[in-house]
């Protein structure tokens, strides 16, 4: 029989068992849940937390007696107040010491900030904050072609920094990117006007500084609000495939550069001494010059005073030039010979021995043997004035 047969228990054979719940204590409660009154409960839940309810005047209603009053303005309200905190979150912002800050309204420039707490009005506004005082840096590696036409690997470093952020963020589109660019530019311009041996050795700090000038007139012909700090060339390099080539060039440069260090270091030893035996032949050739100079002086000098004296006693004079003459001529040889007017050998004078005997004769008979020689040689010249008349006339 049907649920809903007449005669038939109907609340009992209800199967969604509402009858059950509406019956007295005897109903099995055993049916599915209302999804509308749980709807309900929980609406009537949610007004409660914030007080949208109010007591209606009947009782015994499914609602428990509650009245719903505005229950969409509490989501609204709460709704509200989350995306108000989510823009407070985002609207206010640190800016710190060494940084900046740029504020874009509707897409153009409005203000630079400075460090400290600031606001900003998004969607409005836009902010972009960098530190303007850190030093950035990027290498950099690329083969070359230098201007005696060899291909090099050439590295480098460049440091740079934010000074003008209006510039950066406004001017140019990725001015970092336009800063790469730009140094590989400018990087082969310099070595492309540089020969190869000046790359690879004493040039590299050159061509650093012409790199970092021409590279900041990019700079501030782009106006990016970059200023390069320092660009650092590292030991340029030959390509792998001739590697080998250019380590012995590079050893023939060194050998050449060593024989180069040891012909100075022979020619600074060599030079010095010849300029100082060259002054040394200088100073001799003076110190003669000087001497002889001075000894023809002093002869001329003798002379006028002996030209004095023989016109005051020519006698005297004369035997006395007579007999230093032939002092000078006799100490100069060792056999005189004694000649007369006949032209016979009349007298050998050994005076060698006379002069050996004598250095080999004692201290103590010195004395003896000159005044003994004078003795015969006072003799010898009276001897040879008899002989020889002509002699004691010309005297």
């Amino acid at each position: 029989m049907a649920w809903n047969e007449p005669g038939g228990n109907s609340n009992n054979q209800d199967p969604w068992g509402g009858g059950g719940r509406r019956g007295g204590s005897g109903g099995d409660n055993q049916g599915p849940p209302d999804l509308d009154e749980a709807f309900r409960k929980l609406q009537d839940r949610l007004n409660g937390m914030f007080g949208n309810t109010k007591r209606r005047g009947g009782g015994g209603g499914s609602d428990g007696g509650f009245e719903r009053k505005g229950g969409g303005w509490g989501l609204l309200w709460v709704g509200l107040a989350v995306v108000l905190a989510v823009w407070l979150y985002n609207a206010i912002y640190i800016v710190d010491e060494q940084e900046q800050a740029v504020i874009l309204r509707f897409g153009e420039y409005d203000r630079t900030v400075g460090p400290g707490l600031n606001v900003y009005v998004p969607p409005f506004e836009r902010k972009f904050q960098e530190n303007v005082t850190r030093e950035r840096s990027y290498s950099k590696q690329g083969q070359m072609l230098t201007e005696d036409e060899n291909i090099i690997e050439v590295p480098l470093t460049v440091q740079y920094r934010i000074t003008d952020l209006r510039k950066f963020v406004l001017a140019v589109d990725q001015p970092e990117v336009s800063l790469q660019h730009a140094t590989d530019s400018a990087v082969r311009h310099v070595v492309g006007s540089t020969a190869m041996d000046q790359v690879l050795t004493e040039g590299r700090e050159v061509m650093a500084a012409e790199v970092r000038e021409r590279l900041q007139r990019f700079m501030d012909a782009y106006n990016t609000g970059i200023q390069v700090s320092q660009v650092n060339l590292q030991s340029a390099a030959a390509p792998r495939e001739v590697q080998e080539a250019f380590d012995d060039v590079i050893r023939a440069r060194e050998d050449e550069q060593r024989l180069k260090n040891q012909a100075e270091s022979y020619a600074n030893g060599v030079i010095p001494e010849a300029r100082g035996e060259a002054q040394r032949m200088l100073e001799e050739a003076s110190g003669y010059r000087d001497s002889v100079v001075a000894r023809a002086q002093g002869e001329a000098e003798r002379f006028r005073k002996l030209v004095a004296e023989y016109r005051q006693a020519p006698e005297v004079t004369r035997e006395r030039l007579y007999l230093d003459t032939m002092q000078e001529v006799m100490n100069s040889t060792t056999k005189v010979l004694v000649t007369g007017e006949s032209g016979q050998n009349m007298l050998y004078l050994p005076l060698d021995k006379m002069v050996g005997t004598r250095a080999s004769e004692p201290a103590h008979q010195g004395a003896a043997n000159a005044m003994q020689q004078n003795n015969q040689e006072s003799r010898l010249q009276t001897e040879f004035e008899t002989r020889n008349p002509r002699s004691r006339e010309s005297r």
